[in-house]
């Protein structure tokens, strides 16, 4: 099997795939060092999500919220960059306006 050495996405694209899945998280990459997904919380919504056993990178690309991890708290809007070490309780909430994010985990993420 050869390796995977590119991948082309479009956002839009994946939003609406994300959209008509009814799922908060779509993952678009795998490969061992690392996956990358979307994920989508509505305004007013929950955060459901737990500590992870990868590191985390996440982008906001659209909407408002406020953002625990571990002792930190700050609010995020569109273009906030946030990394979460393995293991740290985190979370997104007071969302203010529906809130699409990029994830990437690495390594990848572990089912």
């Amino acid at each position: 099997m050869t390796p995977m050495r590119t991948g082309f996405y479009d956002l839009s694209s994946l939003l609406k795939i994300q959209s008509a899945s009814g799922k908060r998280y779509l993952e678009f990459l795998r490969i061992p060092p690392m996956s990358a997904g979307i994920y989508v919380l509505p305004a007013g919504g929950a955060d459901p999500q737990k500590p992870h056993s990868q590191d985390e990178l996440y982008y906001v690309i659209k909407g408002k919220a406020r953002f625990k991890a571990g002792d930190e708290d700050r609010e995020l809007s569109s273009s906030s960059l946030i990394f979460v070490a393995t293991n740290l309780e985190h979370r997104f909430y007071d969302i203010s306006e529906d809130l699409e994010v990029l994830v990437f985990f690495a390594p990848a993420e572990s089912d």
